[in-house]
């Protein structure tokens, strides 16, 4: 099993920035893709971006290419998404997983955190 809490989440206005940690515990994660998927209301859930637990190798959804930077700690087994010129429509609860593709499906999920980017 693997457990994954996110932090970092909160209010922040337009053009902003914000950090969200993922911490991670349970066993190794060495195997793993680390993934921060986010769900705005009402809408289903979107890929944001993606890190191999091992290697260089990340991923990002197009919406927030140049934006938004994965990255990790292995030393503290934490997954980081650093958000710049944040918008409205980055609003959303964000979800830190970790499973075998960099897209999904995933086995593990956090419990999520709120990002709120007022206009």
């Amino acid at each position: 099993q693997v457990q994954l809490v996110e932090s970092g989440g909160g209010l922040v206005q337009t053009g902003g920035s914000l950090r969200l940690s993922c911490a991670a515990s349970g066993r190794t994660l060495s195997p793993y893709v680390m993934a921060w998927v986010r769900q705005a209301p009402g809408k289903e859930r979107e890929f944001v971006a993606a890190i191999w637990w091992t290697g260089s190798l990340t991923s990002y959804a197009d919406s927030v290419k140049g934006r938004f930077t994965i990255s990790r700690d292995n030393s503290k087994n934490t997954v980081y998404l650093q958000m710049n010129s944040l918008k409205p429509e980055d609003t959303a609860i964000y979800y830190c997983a970790a499973g075998g593709k960099t897209m999904g499906p995933y086995n593990y999920w956090g419990q999520g955190t709120q990002v709120t980017v007022s206009s």
